[in-house]
């Protein structure tokens, strides 16, 4: 029987690299990740993935930090997730005109003029800056407090302010250059409505 320092055959690493660091902090490694996605089966795809990268990666070389660099490459995923995920909403976004949906209440006019500003909408967040563009995401989207948005993010709270502010500037620049009332923040809650 081979010790935990012994490599297996084909030179893979053992239990004791990243394969034990993995087993012994990955429930760690489910509540760092749930801070970034709220989804369980996400969050359990983001960690199998987590390992397979770095297993992949200690394979291939030599890794200093290895926990740090677990950490790190589990929130690199979730990052990369979200920014799929706002690319899915936007994307969706972009096809409602192509639905068709009977409210009674609401002209055909009023729904077309609805969906058109929200679409519109959605792509005024789409071109924000990446970093923005995920601080207004988690903030609109999500309902994430400032403070839980820091703590993902890893940037100050201030910060997220700031994107926060220049993402509802942004927005409301792009919605006026379309022909929209300057009212950017509150088109998404119209749209949704009709």
């Amino acid at each position: 029987m081979a010790d935990a320092t012994d490599k297996k055959p084909g030179g893979a690493p053992a239990v004791d690299g990243i394969s034990g660091l993995f087993l012994k902090h990955r429930s760690a490694l489910m509540r760092y990740i749930s801070r970034f996605i709220r989804q369980p089966q996400d969050i359990e795809d983001i960690v199998h993935e987590t390992f397979l990268r770095t297993y992949a990666a200690e394979i291939n070389t030599q890794i200093r930090s290895p926990r740090a660099f677990l950490f790190k490459t589990a929130k690199n995923l979730a990052l990369n997730h979200l920014d799929k995920c706002s690319t899915r909403l936007t994307d969706y976004m972009g096809d409602l005109d192509t639905l068709q949906v009977s409210v009674d209440t609401i002209s055909t006019e009023a729904r077309a003029e609805s969906q058109e500003r929200f679409i519109a909408f959605c792509r005024a967040v789409r071109r924000l800056p990446l970093q923005c563009r995920r601080v207004f995401i988690l903030r609109k989207v999500y309902g994430l407090s400032h403070k839980e948005i820091s703590e993902q993010l890893n940037i100050s709270v201030s910060t997220v302010e700031k994107h926060l502010a220049s993402g509802i500037i942004k927005c409301q620049d792009y919605m006026r250059s379309r022909g929209y009332d300057s009212n950017a923040s509150t088109t998404a809650g119209k749209a949704r409505q009709g």
